[in-house]
């Protein structure tokens, strides 16, 4: 088969509803992988990326929500890209790995030469296509997306190494306690098919082990089985780990952004970093304006189609406004993310915050945080219908939804 007609599908993980704990309030009354980042859906980002991918067949999208809470989201991303997107939920979480396996019918059914599969809380510019290829030049099962990091952040994430000619994966740890590399897994990766294999293979190891440990110890049996069930298969741990050094495993490394969303302070560094990029490859999704017939934009903004801004507001940089939002004169906006049919009234004042859907913002009010992305209150979030009166200040503090503030607070979480 010549290769420009073979087939590319890609799988990207979500998640469910038991993770993304780090998210709240902000995931209460929406899944993590729909929270919006610079306009679009968290999920979008991969799914745009996937887009440009030669050949491409599908997309899947395998999480543990409710179907229901994908439906919409997944029937206008197809119309809109023109390309199928399908929800599978699991039964039960079975692992990044187990997931894979779970559904590999139909994630096989239109025979496909390699599957890319994807973390939905990755932030990146996604270099999907340059994968691709270099995995066709190595040769391999599977080739990783890797990125250099600071020593002292590497420990966070998956540590490998890596030969510096081939790019062949010789040494893969998750999270180790004692420095290995500064080269680090990405989370976004392509596989040939014979990825089922290799995850069947554990499965079946992990069932040879039970057997054997049935006839000396029904008590050993019960420890193995409950520790992992024979589907739970993660991709780190029991895949990555043990074939590195076999030929089999390779490395391409980004020299652009990477980032790991996992809290609410990361997904407003994130909405910055994809805001940066949609300078090049989207400058129309990007706001402009001087301040006359409408309000002063600096830097990189995006403001919904159906958001009313007044023309003596001042936004940005790294300002992203949703839908239906209402905001009034003299309001000053910095790094922030405003979501759906919030109101801002005059004069308020918001920096390195998120303000949740249907919240109002008194007049003279301010909202702020010290913009620390790692800190635990380094942005303030205010969750869904919060109401904050006016001249009122909210400074470093995350409130829980359908709160009313008529005084000011700092440094604290309102439950």
């Amino acid at each position: 088969m010549e290769i420009s007609e073979e087939k590319v599908v890609a799988v990207i993980m979500v998640g469910g509803p038991t993770k993304g704990t780090r998210f709240r309030p902000l995931s209460f009354n929406t899944p993590k992988p729909l929270f919006p980042l610079a306009g679009q859906a968290m999920v979008h980002h991969p799914i745009s990326a996937c887009k440009r991918i030669p050949n491409l067949a599908q997309i899947f999208l395998i999480g543990f929500y409710e179907e229901r809470e994908f439906a919409l989201y997944v029937s206008s991303i197809s119309n809109e890209l023109k390309v199928p997107v399908r929800y599978l939920k699991e039964d039960k979480p079975h692992g990044s790995a187990g997931g894979l396996y779970y559904f590999r019918n139909m994630i096989m059914e239109d025979c496909p030469s390699h599957i890319f599969l994807l973390n939905c809380d990755v932030c990146c510019n996604f270099p999907l296509p340059d994968m691709l290829e270099a995995h066709r030049r190595y040769g391999g099962m599977g080739t990783m997306l890797v990125i250099k990091v600071s020593a002292e952040s590497a420990s966070q994430f998956g540590e490998l190494v890596a030969d510096p000619i081939t790019k062949e994966l010789l040494h893969y740890t998750e999270k180790p306690e004692t420095f290995v590399s500064d080269l680090i897994n990405c989370g976004v990766y392509v596989f040939t098919p014979d990825i089922f294999t290799a995850i069947e293979g554990v499965s079946t190891h992990r069932e040879d082990r039970a057997n054997l440990r049935r006839v000396s110890s029904f008590e050993s049996l019960q420890s193995v089985t409950r520790t992992f069930s024979m589907d739970f298969v993660r991709l780190d741990q029991d895949i990555l780990s043990p074939l590195a050094g076999k030929k089999q495993l390779y490395t391409y490394e980004t020299m652009d952004f990477w980032e790991q969303i996992k809290t609410p302070g990361m997904s407003l560094k994130c909405s910055a970093l994809y805001l940066a990029q949609f300078r090049s490859a989207s400058p129309h999704l990007l706001a402009s304006g001087d301040g006359t017939k409408s309000a002063t934009v600096i830097g990189d903004v995006y403001v919904h189609p159906s958001a009313k801004v007044h023309p003596t507001a001042k936004i940005g940089p790294n300002v992203s406004i949703s839908a239906n939002v209402r905001v009034g004169a003299g309001v000053r906006l910095i790094s922030c993310i405003i979501l759906d049919d919030v109101e801002i009234k005059e004069n308020a004042v918001i920096i390195h915050s998120i303000v949740g859907w249907k919240s109002s913002i008194g007049k003279w009010s301010r909202v702020q945080a010290d913009g620390d992305y790692n800190a635990k209150l380094g942005i303030t979030i205010l969750g869904e219908a919060v109401i904050v009166e006016d001249e009122a200040a909210v400074i470093n503090s995350i409130v829980l939804p359908n709160k009313t503030l008529n005084i000011s607070v700092q440094d604290e979480i309102i439950l």
